[in-house]
């Protein structure tokens, strides 16, 4: 049986009554998490701005939700998109505008970005989907897009790399981090009235690390950020022996790590 035949295991799930809390954790570390999180696959990002993987998305305006550092708009503007990222963490518009200082930026959350209405053709979130409220975000990205016209579809699209559990070393890697945005393959994101059904895009791909940049993975996730000193140095130690001595990587030695993108697209209907 292949890694992709196997079944995922389940992984925990993160309760909506910590959603605000966990998010909280990344009003700083801005730096340390643009070092460590990986980018998009391009089919990934073309199936976000036109519904089929190798849509260019020039000259569309684009709002990105929950943009981080901007790991995604990154992208968006190298396709010729005109992104405008919307953040709540200062720390993390700080970081993005240092490597995007043209892009507009919008401390805000998704639920109410202060935005213009009408003024964007696509809205996408990637990475931050669970750490919002999906009926008040969804009404607020239909605030945003524009009418259909000829040629345009507005579209909400979300997108999430996640460890690839299928792969039993990388599912149990993924408990030891505690990664809880790892979801099944037939999950399917909540989202509010006003839009079509989800058409979806997968994309198993791999990244280059060593197990110290897994280390260092681990501590750009939520559930490190908000722990205690003693829960941090446990969560380290268990790595260490896991990649060291249990699986038996050298310090430096490299290593491929398991990715799978999970991709959403769903066309406004009004």
């Amino acid at each position: 049986m292949s890694a992709v035949d196997r079944p995922v295991p389940n992984l925990p799930s993160r309760a909506p009554s910590i959603r605000s809390e966990h998010g909280e954790a990344f009003e700083e570390g801005a730096e340390h998490y643009d070092l460590v999180r990986p980018g998009y696959p391009e089919a990934a990002v073309g199936f976000l701005l036109g519904g089929v993987p190798g849509a260019r998305g020039a000259g569309l305006d684009v709002v990105d939700l929950g943009a981080g550092t901007g790991i995604l708009t990154a992208q968006l503007v190298e396709r010729g998109a005109v992104a405008t990222a919307v953040d709540p963490s200062a720390d993390m518009l700080r970081a993005l505008h240092a490597k995007l200082p043209a892009v507009a930026c919008a401390r805000a959350g998704a639920e109410a970005t202060g935005l213009p209405s009408a003024s964007c053709d696509v809205v996408v979130c990637a990475q931050a989907w669970h750490w919002v409220d999906p009926d008040a975000a969804t009404a607020e990205a239909l605030r945003l897009l524009r009418p259909a016209a000829a040629g345009r579809r507005p579209a909400l699209g979300l997108v999430w790399n996640q460890l690839d559990v299928t792969v039993p070393w990388v599912h149990r890697l993924a408990r030891i981090m505690h990664a809880g945005d790892v979801h099944r393959p037939e999950f399917e994101p909540p989202k509010g009235a006003g839009l079509g059904p989800w058409a979806r895009h997968e994309e198993h791909w791999a990244q280059a690390a060593t197990p110290g940049f897994l280390i260092e993975l681990a501590k750009s996730r939520a559930y490190y950020l908000r722990a205690t000193e003693q829960t941090r140095a446990r969560v380290v130690a268990n790595l260490r022996w896991y990649l060291h001595e249990h699986l038996g990587y050298g310090a430096d030695e490299h290593l491929e790590l398991p990715y799978f993108t999970h991709a959403w697209r769903a066309e406004a209907t009004g």
